[in-house]
């Protein structure tokens, strides 16, 4: 069978735009997927964080009968490193109230309060502001 001399193999403008399209459609679903798993991992770091902080603020009760005035007095001994919070703050459903792992305590050192935000529910807790005191996490 004889060929045109017109005819020319290739794809049609039509054809590459299609496929351009589809590319950037399956590239945006892929980013959203990925911008859902990073503020996960963000909630379940911040999860962790607190219960490592916990850990270590019932080891010094434990050893002086109160609870530390400072995050200096629990390193090195109860915690090697203190934890640095996830960034971005305030994802989720707290805005920017909470920014760093810091707590208070009373004047006796017999109670102590940490606030720390989830951003969506983790690990049977809800979204938001939560308090880590030694009654556990509220």
């Amino acid at each position: 069978m004889l060929r045109n001399r017109n005819e020319q193999k290739g794809f049609t403008l039509i054809e590459l735009l299609v496929v351009i399209a589809i590319i950037g459609l399956l590239a945006s679903v892929v980013l959203l997927s990925l911008n859902s798993a990073r503020a996960k991992s963000r909630d379940a770091k911040r999860l962790a964080d607190v219960r490592q902080i916990a850990s270590a603020m019932e080891l010094y009760f434990n050893d002086s009968g109160t609870y530390p005035a400072a995050t200096a007095d629990l390193r090195p001994n109860y915690i090697g490193v203190w934890p640095i919070y996830p960034t971005p703050t305030g994802d989720g459903s707290c805005g920017s109230q909470v920014t760093n792992y810091a707590f208070s305590t009373t004047p006796t050192s017999t109670y102590y309060a940490l606030p720390f935000c989830l951003g969506a529910q983790t690990g049977g807790y809800g979204a938001g502001v939560h308090t880590l005191t030694p009654a556990g996490i509220q």
